[in-house]
């Protein structure tokens, strides 16, 4: 099955410094067919203003991987971890048995970024954060896992989680077929462009939620750049 979830029917809020979308419910007020998928819980696309961000708060038991798609955000914890991570680059942090962040934006222009929350495997652990860049033509044409809990996704960032972060970059006209674990359920959210997921339209902004599907064939009706999120 797959749910087709528009832009324009996400939670969120525009509060000018931020404008917010939320990919899945995250009050007692929102749109409870939007539920989580498993250790999937928010999917935030963000849209943070020129000198502000979000100050020093804490977090506990959570991965929390964050896509930047225009801009640079500015990372510093607690644990002594300070760094930038550019667009189309990611960052990891794992919050363990807890940590103190604030992520900024100290740039001239708007930051976008999705910031995706998956629950670990289990409670606890040292905190960790990390940062790599991925070169778009890396993922030219194919799926490329930018943080996985997978051993054998050389390359990717480590996350404490039964899960996979991929990321592709596709031309109009050019398609990829991506195979589900069979108790596994998937999320894709489109970072640019236009395409299908088996046939179902979904633009930029959109989400797709991807629910007892074994295969999936992704197609770019203009060029495209999406992430795609397994929950195995």
């Amino acid at each position: 099955m797959l749910q087709h979830r528009p832009r324009t029917e996400l939670d969120g809020g525009d509060f000018g410094w931020l404008k917010a979308k939320h990919h899945f419910v995250v009050s007692d007020k929102g749109n409870f067919t939007h539920h989580a998928l498993g250790a999937l819980v928010v999917w935030n696309d963000d849209e943070i203003a020129p000198g502000t961000g979000f100050p020093l708060h804490g977090h506990k038991d959570m991965e929390i991987i964050s896509y930047v798609r225009q801009g640079t955000v500015s990372h510093r914890d607690n644990t002594g971890n300070e760094g930038q991570t550019a667009a189309g680059d990611v960052q990891v942090m794992s919050a363990g048995s807890g940590i103190l962040h604030e992520e900024y934006n100290s740039g001239s222009i708007p930051l976008k970024l999705f910031q995706i929350w998956i629950r670990p495997r289990e409670p606890g652990g040292a905190p960790r954060w990390d940062t790599r860049p991925f070169p778009k033509e890396d993922r030219a044409g194919r799926l490329v896992p930018l943080a996985s809990g997978v051993p054998s996704d050389d390359g990717a960032l480590l996350i404490r989680a039964d899960a996979r972060v991929l990321g592709a970059a596709l031309k109009a006209g050019q398609r990829v077929d991506y195979f589900l674990g069979i108790d596994s359920n998937a999320y894709l959210v489109p970072a640019l462009g236009t395409l299908t997921v088996n046939g179902v339209r979904v633009e930029m902004g959109d989400g797709v939620a991807i629910i007892g599907e074994t295969h999936i064939t992704i197609e770019a009706i203009e060029d495209s750049e999406f992430i795609l999120v397994e929950v195995l």
